[in-house]
């Protein structure tokens, strides 16, 4: 992944671009191949011999990425990156000799609207060619010659040691003055300073430091830098079953993605976006609390409809390929817990030295006074039917609690007593409701008998303690039923009698990561420290070769599934190693703290 803190483009390991969307992460994309071909627009640069092996790394402490190609004349280095908040939003690679002398072939396919729309291309008097489609304008600059063939944009030229040979990919609207030309050299260095300088704040020590490095300069690189929303992942529809409909956009603001994200990043010492997201926040959900919806667009936007491109084939040939997410209508109740869980610890943490706002905080508690009792689509946004899912009501628990800590911390005038009261009723309720007492564990959703790993959240919001023995057994069940070669699935995809999954999905699909990560929380708060870090351990070494992680894992292949990369995985990364260290966030989400 390359990142601006705007959008973000995906490098394969042979040297092409095959996603970017332009000039937010949720636009029309001009590079689509990574859901269908090089026909729906890439971007090609590698040797024109064999290779005979490959390298990638991540330049330290950035956002550059480096793929060092070794052939039988010499070897090339390609450097890429975005720089970050540029007059123009950019990609930029550097095609550098670094041994020998390597035939080089650059390929340009520019498709937008998500490879449906060809544009007209036209060479500028100075030297740079223009590509437009309706509001779209992209410009190439670069010294080597250029030739146009059958829609599309190529180049052979050689790298000797020592050379340095720079392309330059920009993009401005159509209407507008043409982007001014660019030092990739100098863009280089000042990228290089800005990644650097932002990952020095971090105040984690721990033995992970390079991992949690990594997640954070993942997490920084999904946020849209002039709201400060986070995006839950820079891609859509990539599937979490191979071959299969389990194909959703994600290139939006979840509530509680952001969240868990916001905390994770405060958590290791990242003050400034913490506060960019609250001010986002704040914004975003404005208004009604009971238009208050999961999710919002990179500036607060309301409307994400769902549709699906028909044009485009799916990454291996998982369809259909969506954009929007009709998500956004749900009624998912937890987020009121994770919403005043986040402002009460960003509080705590001194990033709110007023009572600014407490006002929203407050409407958001009178609001779930009438509607925590009502059935949600849950945590994982089923499409089955709305269910008293135990984790939603959990979360409600969460909401008035954090609510009344606020007012208590903030001495401000509020019903505590009628709050209080509440707190107590939907405790008892999931006790009542959410423990099945024939199977001994708490379950998915009231009535049933089925398990699910957004469970183990129980003791690590506070709910209850990590020794009450009905959290054990609800571990022990989870550990029996969900655990498949080390690793938890979200939960069973076949119905309670065996039928259809529950979130009425065909079923199949991988072992989702932050659960596992979850899991290695609950082992940590009850003393199990081995086990953790051995947990640990084998979700590190999933992290594909630049230590990225998608939403999932498939077992049976061994290759990652879902949205790349996806912000829950890398925020559970960076919260099990600072609960690793006994001084992470779960010991003071569960300490009450």
């Amino acid at each position: 992944m390359l990142g601006d803190c705007r959008s973000a483009a995906l490098v394969n390991r042979g040297g092409a671009i095959d996603w970017l969307c332009w000039p937010r992460f949720d636009s029309p994309a001009c590079f689509a191949a990574l859901l269908g071909t090089d026909e729906h627009g890439t971007w090609r640069m590698a040797p024109a011999c064999t290779v005979i092996a490959t390298r990638r790394r991540y330049l330290p402490g950035t956002m550059i990425l480096e793929t060092e190609f070794e052939t039988a004349t010499g070897c090339v280095a390609l450097i890429d990156f975005m720089p970050v908040a540029p007059a123009n939003p950019a990609v930029i690679r550097i095609v550098e000799g670094r041994a020998g002398c390597v035939p080089m072939h650059m390929n340009l396919i520019l498709r937008f609207d998500y490879g449906a729309a060809v544009p007209w291309v036209s060479r500028l008097t100075d030297g740079r060619l223009r590509a437009i489609a309706g509001p779209d304008m992209v410009l190439l600059q670069t010294a080597v010659p250029l030739c146009g063939e059958d829609l599309t944009t190529t180049a052979d030229f050689t790298v000797s040691a020592g050379q340095s040979i720079p392309f330059v990919l920009a993009h401005g609207a159509s209407h507008l003055p043409l982007p001014e030309e660019a030092e990739a050299v100098e863009l280089l260095r000042d990228t290089e300073a800005f990644w650097t300088g932002w990952v020095g704040q971090g105040s984690y020590r721990g033995s992970h430091a390079e991992a949690v490095e990594r997640s954070a300069l993942t997490l920084k690189a999904l946020t849209y830098g002039p709201t400060g929303g986070i995006v839950a992942a820079p891609t859509t529809s990539l599937p979490e079953h191979p071959g299969g409909t389990r194909n959703w956009d994600y290139r939006y603001c979840w509530l509680r993605d952001a969240t868990f994200t916001m905390l994770a990043l405060l958590g290791a010492g990242f003050r400034e976006e913490a506060q960019h997201w609250q001010d986002w926040l704040q914004r975003a959900i404005a208004g009604s609390p009971a238009q208050l919806r999961p999710l919002y667009g990179l500036g607060g936007e309301r409307r994400l409809p769902e549709a699906e491109l028909p044009w485009l084939p799916g990454y291996q040939g998982a369809r259909p390929v969506r954009i929007g997410n009709d998500a956004a209508g749900q009624f998912q109740l937890d987020v009121h817990g994770e919403v005043q869980d986040a402002l009460y610890r960003a509080r705590q943490a001194g990033l709110q030295r007023s009572n600014s706002r407490w006002a929203m905080q407050e409407a958001l508690a009178r609001h779930l006074l009438g509607v925590w009792h009502l059935p949600d689509d849950g945590i994982w946004e089923v499409r089955g039917g709305r269910r008293h899912f135990t984790h939603s009501k959990v979360m409600a628990w969460v909401g008035i609690d954090r609510a009344i800590r606020s007012a208590e911390a903030l001495g401000v005038a509020a019903p505590l007593g009628e709050w209080r009261d509440l707190r107590a009723r939907i405790h008892a309720d999931v006790c009542a409701n959410g423990f099945n007492t024939a199977r001994g564990h708490f379950v998915q959703s009231y009535g049933g008998t089925a398990l699910d790993a957004s469970l183990l959240l129980i003791p690590l919001v506070g709910f209850l303690p990590a020794d009450d023995p009905r959290v054990r057994t609800t571990l022990a069940g989870i550990e029996r039923e969900l655990m498949v070669d080390g690793l938890l699935l979200r939960y069973r995809d076949v119905g309670e009698a065996g039928g259809a999954a529950p979130d009425g999905l065909p079923p199949g699909e991988g072992a989702f990561l932050l659960c596992s990560f979850w899991y290695a929380d609950n082992l940590i708060l009850q003393g199990r420290m081995a086990e953790a870090e051995a947990m640990f351990g084998r979700l590190l070494g999933l992290r594909n070769d630049v230590g990225l992680l998608a939403e999932e894992y498939d077992l049976r292949t061994g290759r990652m599934l879902g949205n790349f990369p996806q912000a829950f995985s890398h925020v559970g990364l960076i919260d099990t190693a600072l609960n690793l260290t006994r001084q992470g966030p779960a010991q003071r989400r569960a300490g009450g703290n």
